[in-house]
């Protein structure tokens, strides 16, 4: 959110700046122009403003201390090049000047590390967002805690609110038997939520060295095991399960936690599949790695989808959705995390033949 009102008021610098330099100011605007000014120089982070040509036109003092260039508010007009010669921070201006979209660098200044966000403008005004990625991260890690005490202080009301549903629904009647099953699987979705937020945060809190209850995992059984737990959902929609493995496809890891990776793979494949579909799973093994791909026949993902899809919360288009089932939006974060943690990886992409491809990695058995 910080992030996105960042970019708004980067996109309405440029644009008030630009027409700064086309006509004369009127006496209400003079005033927003001042205001704004007043806002960037105060601001916590780091603000630079460049004209179409690369050249600074305001810089506040908190970007001056992060790009270690004291007193580059004074050089008004002067070439970004020679307040700060970084290739990689030119071409990130160009490329979003180009495309006409934000960019962000993540980039290593002398012993700093900044997050730069880079923010298009009217008539070629780039609007540049500096901010130490340790404070950030900082952010992050509190945000994370957050949730999770959260998540472990619902655990306990919430268990006592399913075994009062229960009751209800040993005395339910005609009158009120709609609202009790309501309640109950109501209360159902925020248990498995608050499930979903403690497993995430434990495995955020697991260092890839760290994976407990390390077995073989053989993957093509694996796949086979968890189908047999969706099938009743599958069935019911008529979607089919096509499975090509060859060879011996196994892992080392936490079986309990490959599980859970593959089962909201599937889970999520199914989703998206339309009636009498298949979700086609591919295993192969390759220079010491496996590679597990899932694929389903739905609509793809949308440029919103392959950039977000791994995050918290994030839930795609409901429109592509063919089940009324709904998510948590955690499912494919909590596969990313589980990935990490066996020092592997997660991907998506759209299949060229239709549908989305969602590709694990994870190291072989030697």
């Amino acid at each position: 959110m910080g992030v996105l009102l960042a970019g708004l008021l980067g996109l309405a610098l440029g644009w008030l700046l630009a027409r700064r330099t086309s006509r004369p100011a009127r006496a209400r605007s003079g005033l927003w122009h001042r205001q704004l000014l007043r806002w960037i120089g105060e601001a916590p982070d780091g603000w630079l403003i460049l004209d179409s040509g690369d050249r600074i036109q305001l810089i506040n003092q908190r970007a001056e201390r992060l790009l270690e260039a004291p007193g580059a508010g004074l050089r008004r007009q002067e070439p970004l090049d020679r307040v700060c010669s970084s290739p990689e921070l030119l071409e990130v201006v160009r490329n979003a000047r180009r495309r006409e979209r934000p960019q962000r660098l993540d980039w290593e200044l002398g012993e700093q590390q900044l997050a730069v966000f880079v923010l298009p403008g009217d008539d070629g005004w780039v609007a540049l967002l500096l901010q130490s990625r340790r404070s950030l991260e900082a952010q992050l890690e509190q945000q994370e805690r957050w949730v999770s005490d959260v998540a472990h202080e619902l655990k306990t009301p919430l268990t006592a609110l399913l075994l009062v549903g229960d009751s209800l629904a040993a005395h339910v009647n005609d009158a009120n038997v709609v609202l009790v099953e309501r309640l109950q699987r109501e209360l159902l979705r925020l248990q498995r939520l608050v499930g979903d937020l403690m497993e995430l945060s434990r495995l955020e809190n697991t260092l890839p060295e760290g994976v407990r209850l390390r077995s073989r995992v053989d993957l093509p059984q694996l796949v086979q095991q968890v189908w047999l737990g969706l099938r009743p959902l599958a069935e019911r929609r008529s979607i089919r399960l096509e499975l090509i493995a060859a060879g011996d496809l196994a892992v080392l890891g936490d079986g309990s936690r490959l599980h859970r990776a593959v089962l909201n793979l599937l889970d999520n494949a199914l989703r998206y599949s339309p009636e009498e579909g298949t979700v086609w799973v591919e295993i192969e093994a390759t220079a010491g790695w496996c590679l597990l791909s899932v694929r389903d026949e739905g609509p793809g993902l949308s440029e919103d989808d392959l950039e977000h899809m791994f995050e918290r919360f994030y839930r795609g288009d409901p429109s592509r959705v063919r089940s009324d089932r709904g998510g948590s939006g955690l499912g494919l974060a909590i596969v990313q995390q589980i990935a990490v943690t066996h020092g592997g990886r997660i991907q998506a992409s759209n299949h060229p033949g239709g549908g989305a491809v969602m590709e694990l990695l994870l190291p072989a058995v030697a």
